[in-house]
């Protein structure tokens, strides 16, 4: 099975500084890959190569088995990539469903076809299997847990194969949190792909199959997850060394 995703030897520099070294990551169908380190470690700028904000120095991008160019966000999601930033990146004046279709709404004629796109967003928030009682109401009346999954559902319904949540559960109280939880188990489930950002080890732990830990702009190692303790993750996002009995696997 070719990966979804594969970066290889990804970098980048601002200036003086050497944001992302020879950064080398790979994700599969249904796989939640945990992306961690420190502040400044080069997870949020490693996204944002692959989501079309910066563009790379050097270094390749695959989509299932295909050399890509992705110079912006549209030819990032015009691959199947899309991206949930901790913003949300939502308009707060507007409605639900303006905001599923925002950028790219549904015309009739020359007119929004508002029917079809209540009825499309009202559909796939029932295939997230999330209730939201009104979808005509602004974002800004909406709780953390309903705004996330309104990010989500925009998401889901342009087909995304490959899923970027950055910081998904910041802000969250522990039900909202559970939720945000259950529906990236959904998305699994349904074969999308996810990198998923948190500084919350225990939800990125319960979360993903594997473990991706960078430091200074470097990939510290990728491990899986059921083969390492929350101790030894620790240890490689400070120390910036692998396990001793995984650094020959």
């Amino acid at each position: 099975m070719n990966p979804l995703i594969e970066m290889k030897n990804i970098s980048l520099r601002f200036g003086g500084n050497q944001a992302l070294s020879d950064v080398s990551i790979n994700l599969y169908p249904g796989e939640v890959v945990g992306l961690l380190g420190h502040n400044g470690a080069g997870k949020s700028t490693l996204i944002k190569v692959l989501s079309g904000a910066y563009k790379s120095d050097s270094g390749q991008i695959f989509v299932e088995g295909s050399e890509v160019k992705i110079n912006n966000p549209q030819d990032s999601q015009r691959h199947g990539i899309e991206t949930i930033y901790q913003s949300l990146a939502l308009a707060d004046n507007l409605d639900a469903v303006a905001n599923v279709f925002l950028g790219r709404e549904k015309i009739n004629g020359v007119v929004l076809d508002e029917d079809t796109m209540e009825i499309e967003a009202r559909k796939v928030l029932d295939r997230l299997r999330v209730k939201i009682p009104s979808l005509r109401v602004p974002v800004s009346n909406m709780s953390g847990g309903q705004r996330q999954t309104v990010a989500i559902a925009r998401a889901v319904y342009f087909k995304a194969k490959v899923l970027i949540m950055d910081e998904p559960t910041a802000a969250l109280g522990p039900e909202e949190t559970q939720k945000v939880g259950e529906l990236i188990k959904a998305l699994k489930a349904e074969g999308v792909g996810i990198f998923l950002i948190s500084h919350d080890l225990h939800d990125v732990a319960d979360l993903s199959d594997r473990l991706t830990v960078m430091k200074n702009g470097r990939v510290v190692g990728t491990v899986n997850t059921k083969d390492v303790s929350e101790d030894e993750v620790l240890g490689m996002i400070i120390a910036g060394t692998t396990p001793k009995h995984l650094a020959n696997k």
